[in-house]
């Protein structure tokens, strides 16, 4: 079936506006990552009984669908309506449309946080140190700690020798067990740049008292500077937040403009069916195993901010964020609040009755038609990882070139 048409500058202006807008490319993430507008989330038509459910929770969202021009939107378009989404149209023109009005096309995935990290380390100037610098410190046994950001798995796969794995947001409930002496400078390091400069960051937001500095590049940057990593390792950070964290967290949430919202008031964002609400319990996924708030998705903190296309496509929609200690949704909020979404922090309901079971995982898409990043596994391309960071240089200006992204940096 066909739907009604949609003009690259109606979703732009949609875009610009802030209204709820689903912009989906139904095609393989690998081709999505060739080139997409800014907003779009990767869908494939494929997957669309799969994801859609659990990616549009309201059935009334506007959603405009694209390929380029395999023929993939009249399928899309039945299985969408087939499951009860009531409000679809078609990008006219497809993604080539979208390009030959001017607008801009980003590669990769994940992009707009990617982009997103890259101006809060040009407006906030984030300190960073290369991989040499970095290596002639732990080769002297200098007093540093090295804090791993990524997922575990992406850590246990390879990671910076003597790094300690504390995933994303919850650095700044653990560093004060990571790094208890305050002269101790902590290194924080992902595979890239974005997770990097957005830890380094939230520590520095979040007021702790060591010197903070990020392994610029990550391990790419590692790689390319011929260092050796570690495999295998599982050295994970203890919780232990340094003095003032949950206070200081708080205020950063507040400057950055997110709401605290009680149980009553959280029922009536719910009850506002209107408005697409995403709720996030943003804990590690044992601590949610073993009791959430029911009709909270476990998301983890730092992927979330990386992955938030992925985990809410619905642009403009509401984001609920849910952590019994309260740091990590404080910390995570700040910063999708500063990415343009309307964000809140539920306080308390954690003392009723709790869901119990572990998280819901979509499974990855085919192997054939994922997108390989050029840092995944242990396979070294030198070119490609040098190609990956020359397209994140970029990023700053493609934003400004774009102007629909409506980011702030605190």
């Amino acid at each position: 079936m066909t739907a009604p048409s949609v003009t690259p500058s109606q979703v732009r202006s949609a875009l610009l506006l802030r209204d709820e807008i689903a912009l989906l490319d139904l095609r393989h993430e690998a081709d999505f990552a060739t080139g997409h507008p800014l907003f779009a989330a990767n869908m494939a038509a494929g997957r669309i009984a799969l994801e859609a459910e659990t990616r549009l929770p309201r059935k009334d969202v506007p959603i405009v669908v694209y390929d380029a021009g395999e023929g993939l939107v009249p399928h899309a378009v039945d299985r969408l309506q087939a499951l009860g989404y009531n409000d679809i149209r078609q990008l006219d023109g497809g993604l080539r449309a979208w390009r030959d009005a001017g607008y801009e096309l980003f590669q990769d995935v994940n992009s707009y946080a990617k982009a997103f990290g890259e101006l809060v380390e040009s407006r906030r100037h984030t300190p960073s140190l290369p991989a040499e610098e970095v290596a002639a410190l732990i080769a002297s046994k200098a007093n540093i700690a090295v804090l791993d950001v990524r997922r575990f798995d992406e850590y246990a796969t390879m990671n910076i020798p003597g790094s300690v794995s504390v995933p994303g947001a919850e650095l700044v409930l653990r560093a004060g067990r990571a790094a208890p002496d305050p002269a101790t400078t902590i290194v924080v390091n992902c595979a890239g740049r974005t997770r990097s400069i957005i830890g380094t960051q939230s520590l520095i937001n979040a007021g702790v008292p060591n010197k903070v500095v990020a392994l610029r590049n990550g391990t790419i940057g590692w790689t390319l500077a011929k260092q050796n990593l570690e495999h295998g390792a599982d050295r994970r950070g203890g919780i232990g937040p340094f003095e003032g964290a949950q206070q200081n967290a708080r205020d950063v949430a507040y400057r950055a403009g997110v709401r605290h919202v009680g149980v009553a008031e959280s029922m009536a964002l719910q009850a506002q069916t209107r408005r697409t609400l995403y709720r996030f319990d943003v804990r590690d996924a044992e601590e949610y195993a073993a009791g959430h708030v029911a009709g909270f998705r476990h998301y983890p903190g730092g992927q979330l901010v990386q992955e938030i296309d992925m985990a809410a496509p619905v642009r403009g929609a509401r984001i609920l964020l849910t952590d019994d200690r309260g740091v990590r949704a404080d910390m995570t909020a700040s910063w999708l609040a500063q990415m343009g979404w309307e964000t809140y922090v539920l306080d308390g309901g954690y003392d009723r009755q709790l869901e119990v079971g572990p998280p819901l995982v979509l499974p990855k898409p085919d192997a054939a038609h994922r997108y390989r990043r050029p840092y995944e596994g242990t396979d070294v391309d030198t070119g490609a990882m040098q190609a990956y960071l020359d397209w994140e240089y970029g990023l700053v200006e493609q934003l400004r070139r774009d102007a629909t992204h409506g980011f702030f940096v605190i």
